[in-house]
């Protein structure tokens, strides 16, 4: 007797899916006896259908064909013999050569169920050698005699709606566009991962990024605008809440949840992501990555005008958008550029001027900031309200709580920084760490809180450990009984610590939450260390803690100096550029003194202020500044100008011996300095030198020159500056 057929699910879809941009009926089949039966018991089931099909020999290509086929047919006859003469078939392989999903539309609930439960059954009764006829003429006859049941859940909106999926950047888009809409004031309401939010007030918490999400959005009162995070979960097994939108949009498609629902690889979860796609209105815009090739390849199959975004302006599919009458969003020369038809451009605003950069330091939110923008604009919201509203997101835990939040925590020596950030997956922590060692001052140490949902294969979760140890100087593991998903936590730290091991970091600590990771961290921190926290359960808890302890939440000016210091530059450093500005000699003094002294001990400080004065032919008052500034430990590249500029000085104020002593030591330090060595040249000649300052000229010279004299005179050339260096010692 052959394998009976089983469907391992039966589901109702609401709205459009992966199928249809309609309500569907999905049934995943699985047919072993179809597939291995002899050819003669499929080739009747074929026959008594009516099939004009070749069933081909038992486990073999053409008969694994044959089952979805035969799948498509029986519901097509079914629908026949409930009174519907037309209804849309769709058939997939599935996991296995035995199993088939196949998906329907449908518009009477009962009968759409009935079907799908019927579908098994059926076919098992067939392959025993059962007659359809009867069996199919009694399965219509059900589904025409009960009642149609209620309608589909997916709303038609009534104002216009954006849709936003992706990997990574789903919710922070999400809150920057819906602070967009409320800038432009707008009645906004949007729904996510942490619930449905009106006007910035949580009305329900919660993981509303599916379906649920999109009718709490939907029936608010008065509501003009709608932003719906949409996630893979609600699409899978629900499908969309809407039955269109007026802009969607894609931030991108990185692995993650791989191996759930069917989904086992990148195409297939892109494939999922472009559900939101396929409705968008053919006058709104779909707004996607052009620099992920995935995302970029939905505008083909979307009815919505494409809108590319990406941080590359030079990405092949900026160039497609605009010749497809559509529109492109990049960043040039820092400013958020719009690219239109015609060659024209269109500043929207500085990176400079957005906090959700994070000074520029975050890529990953610099890209979010194009979706978002993008979206905004797209939904026809004035262009001063998306101004106004990317100039007054800040990434704090008020307006984009879990998504890098950064804090400045008191350390013995000083303030570490510490970032909260629901990085999940692979893209996510590379993102953090990118931030990380970005806010790290020079010498300052990176801490990593490692930690994940259990619903992440195997591969990932060793891949994050690698990352975190390749990019991290310490690493820990926090556990989340909250998100275990299945596993233990000794699963983590084996699959964590086999990703650690192929980066050459060994055995690592592990503790038992997201806070006391971060409590056993903040030990060992020191001033300009960064501790970077992978949150998912405990970011309230964390948030507390530090308040406890005296951490201040970081403002966009706290995170720019932060990244300033990092790059070796000061704190200060708009102040000290600010000088070189004023074109009044007295003024510009005024400030460096104002500086300095609001600066003691600062080196910087009074290298700005002795070069004011030097400018000004104050010589005699710069020289004990430029030594202030080096004895306190002026960095570079600095401390290499502030003692050019000493032994300028000091040769213009007639110690020429002096500043040639010091050049002496620079140029053999810095032999590639041509300024060093024009300026001892000049010493030399006052110091009665003159000789051996142009024998270093010429060799200097020499040294840089390309051009065909150079090379054809070079031996006799540095023989001549030779001896007259010689004259000179002699």
């Amino acid at each position: 007797m052959s394998e009976p057929v089983v469907a391992t699910e039966v589901r109702l879809l609401e709205g459009p899916n992966l199928y249809f941009t309609r309500p569907a009926v999905k049934v995943m089949l699985s047919l072993p006896g179809y597939l291995d039966a002899p050819l003669a018991q499929v080739q009747a089931v074929a026959d008594g259908l009516g099939m004009r099909a070749r069933v081909g020999a038992p486990g073999s290509v053409q008969r694994q064909a044959f089952l979805g086929r035969v799948a498509k047919h029986l519901v097509r006859a079914l629908a026949r013999a409930a009174g519907s003469q037309r209804v849309g078939v769709r058939v997939r392989a599935g996991a296995g050569p035995a199993d088939v999903v196949v998906a329907a539309v449908w518009r009477r609930r009962a009968r759409a169920r009935i079907l799908g439960e019927s579908l098994a059954p059926l076919l098992s009764q067939l392959l025993s050698g059962a007659d359809a006829e009867p069996l199919i003429a009694g399965i219509g006859a059900q589904m025409r005699e009960t009642a149609p049941g209620s309608a589909a859940t997916a709303l038609s909106p009534k104002v216009p709606v954006a849709s936003i999926t992706g990997t990574n950047g789903k919710t922070t888009t999400t809150r920057m566009l819906a602070h967009m809409a409320m800038t432009a004031g707008k009645k906004t309401a949007w729904s996510s991962t942490d619930g449905v939010v009106v006007m910035g007030e949580v009305m329900e918490p919660g993981d509303y990024s599916g379906p649920a999400g999109a009718r709490g959005v939907l029936e608010t009162p008065g509501l003009e605008i709608g932003v719906l995070e949409t996630a893979r979960g609600g699409l899978l097994l629900k499908g969309m809440g809407v039955t269109h939108n007026d802009v969607s949009v894609v931030t991108n498609v990185s692995a993650d949840h791989l191996g759930m629902q069917g989904v086992d690889t990148l195409d297939q979860l892109a494939e999922v992501k472009a559900i939101v796609t396929t409705v968008t209105r053919p006058d709104g815009w779909t707004v996607l990555n052009g620099e992920d090739p995935r995302v970029w390849a939905m505008h083909a199959h979307s009815p919505g005008r494409p809108w590319a975004f990406a941080l590359d302006p030079t990405t092949p599919a900026l160039r497609e958008a605009i010749d497809r009458k559509g529109r492109g969003l990049t960043v040039i020369d820092g400013d958020i550029t719009i690219l239109l038809p015609g060659a024209v451009t269109q500043k929207v605003l500085p990176l400079t001027e957005i906090p959700a950069t994070l000074a520029g330091l975050s890529q990953h939110n610099t890209a979010n900031v194009l979706a978002a923008t993008a979206a905004g604009l797209g939904l026809g919201l004035p262009m001063e309200a998306v101004v106004e509203g990317l100039r007054s997101f800040n990434p704090d835990d008020r307006l984009n709580p879990g998504r890098m939040n950064i804090y400045s925590l008191p350390a013995p020596d000083g303030e570490a920084s510490v970032i909260l950030d629901l990085a999940h997956n692979e893209a996510g922590l590379v993102a953090l760490l990118d931030v990380a060692r970005g806010l790290a001052a020079p010498g300052g140490r990176v801490f990593l809180a490692l930690g994940t949902a259990g619903d992440r294969t195997d591969e990932i979760m060793e891949a994050l450990g690698q990352i975190a140890g390749q990019r991290a100087d310490q690493v820990v593991i926090a556990h989340k009984d909250h998100y275990l998903r299945g596993r233990s936590t000794h699963d983590f730290e084996v699959l964590f610590g086999a990703g650690l091991a192929r980066s050459g970091v060994g055995d690592v600590a592990a503790y038992p939450s997201e806070l006391v990771a971060l409590q056993a961290l903040s030990e060992h921190a020191r001033a300009g260390d960064v501790i970077a926290v992978m949150t998912h359960e405990q970011r309230a808890e964390m948030v507390a803690w530090l308040a406890e302890r005296g951490a201040r939440a970081d403002a966009p000016e706290d995170i720019r100096r932060k990244v300033k210091l990092a790059q070796g530059k000061h704190g200060r450093e708009e102040d000290f550029e600010n000088l070189w500005d004023m074109t009044d000699a007295s003024a510009r003094i005024a400030a460096a003194a104002a500086l300095h002294r609001a600066l003691p001990g600062d080196a910087r400080a009074a290298y700005e202020y002795a070069g004011t004065l030097d400018a000004a032919g104050r010589e005699a008052d710069a020289v004990p500044l430029y030594e202030e500034a080096l004895d306190s430990g002026l960095p570079e590249p600095h401390r290499h100008r502030a003692r050019i500029q000493l032994a300028s000085s000091l040769r213009n104020l007639g110690r020429p011996g002096e500043a040639v002593t010091l050049l002496d030591a620079l140029v053999a330090e810095r032999p590639e300095s041509a300024a060093a060595i024009a300026f001892r040249a000049l010493a030399c000649l006052d110091a009665g030198q003159a000789e051996t300052g142009v024998a270093d000229l010429i060799d200097a010279l020499l040294a840089r020159a390309t051009d065909d004299d150079s090379f054809a005179y070079r031996r006799a050339l540095t023989a001549y500056a030779d001896a007259v260096r010689a004259r000179a010692e002699g």
